[in-house]
């Protein structure tokens, strides 16, 4: 396919937003997110199988492969005009921040198997 058949990846970005926001999609999120309890593992196994569905649903309609391979090169496409476009990296952003978990890092000197104080 030539480029000029795709539409821009903002607008394909927006669409998959769009889709999470889905009351359906975002039910499915919130019970993948439960079942995986902030555990990291967990989150790649409940969490990153629906939000790779979601994409696909939409993305599969812009001539990407309805499979993992169309949605990595979805993000390989993002990715790429992330820099040049703060718009993209923006939602970018955004769409990651819907299914990957905040990451903290622990306050200092925690996690060394220290008792809480009470």
């Amino acid at each position: 396919r030539r480029a000029a058949e795709y539409p821009s990846p903002a607008a394909v970005l927006a669409e998959v937003i769009k889709a999470f926001g889905a009351p359906e999609n975002a039910q499915r999120m919130e019970e993948a997110r439960d079942n995986a309890c902030n555990d990291m593992g967990k989150m790649l196994q409940f969490l990153l199988p629906v939000a790779t569905q979601i994409q696909q649903d939409v993305i599969k309609a812009y001539g990407f492969s309805s499979d993992g391979e169309g949605v990595l090169k979805f993000a390989r496409l993002i990715k790429s005009y992330e820099s040049q476009d703060p718009e993209i990296a923006s939602m970018s952003g955004k769409l990651k921040a819907m299914f990957l978990p905040p990451m903290t890092l622990p306050p200092h000197g925690a996690g060394t198997g220290g008792v809480a104080a009470s």
